[in-house]
C-alpha cells in the first residue's frame, strides 16, 4: 500500500520559516520525481515545486522562487520543502504527490498520481 504522510506544518509569524517533510512508504521512491502543492480555502490548488528522481533538477513556481527548496534523501525515502520569508498569502494545505511519468512532471495535479493527506501552514501577519 503506498502511502505518503507530510509532517511539519504550523503557525508561523510572517518572515518566519518552516520544513515540510514528506514520507513515502510502499513504492521505490527513487523512481519518481515528486512534487509540493497547496491549496488554500476557496482557490484551486496549485503547484510549488517538484524535484527530479536523482536530485539533479528542480523547478519552482514564481510564487516561491527565491524562499522555498525542495530536497530529497532517498536512502530515508522523504523529500522536504525548506520554505522561509514565509508570507500570509502561503497559507493553505501543503500536499506532496508522485509523478505519473517517472523522471518527468509538469504543474498539473492531474498527473500526479499518489498524493498526501495534506498538512496545514498557516502564516499570520
Amino acid at each position: 500500500q503506498v502511502q505518503l504522510v507530510e509532517s511539519g506544518g504550523g503557525l508561523v509569524q510572517a518572515g518566519g520559516s518552516l520544513r515540510l517533510s514528506c514520507a513515502a512508504s510502499g513504492l521505490t521512491f527513487s523512481s519518481y520525481a515528486i512534487a509540493w502543492f497547496r491549496q488554500a480555502p476557496g482557490k484551486e490548488r496549485e503547484f510549488v515545486a517538484a524535484i527530479s528522481r536523482s536530485n539533479s533538477n528542480t523547478n519552482y513556481a514564481d510564487s516561491v522562487k527565491g524562499r522555498f527548496t525542495i530536497s530529497r534523501d532517498n536512502a530515508k525515502n522523504t523529500v522536504y520543502l525548506q520554505m522561509n520569508s514565509l508570507k500570509p498569502e502561503d497559507t493553505a494545505v501543503y500536499s506532496c504527490a508522485t509523478s505519473k511519468y517517472g523522471s518527468g512532471w509538469t504543474r498539473r495535479p492531474s498527473d500526479f498520481g499518489y498524493w498526501g493527506q495534506g498538512t496545514q501552514v498557516t502564516v499570520s501577519s
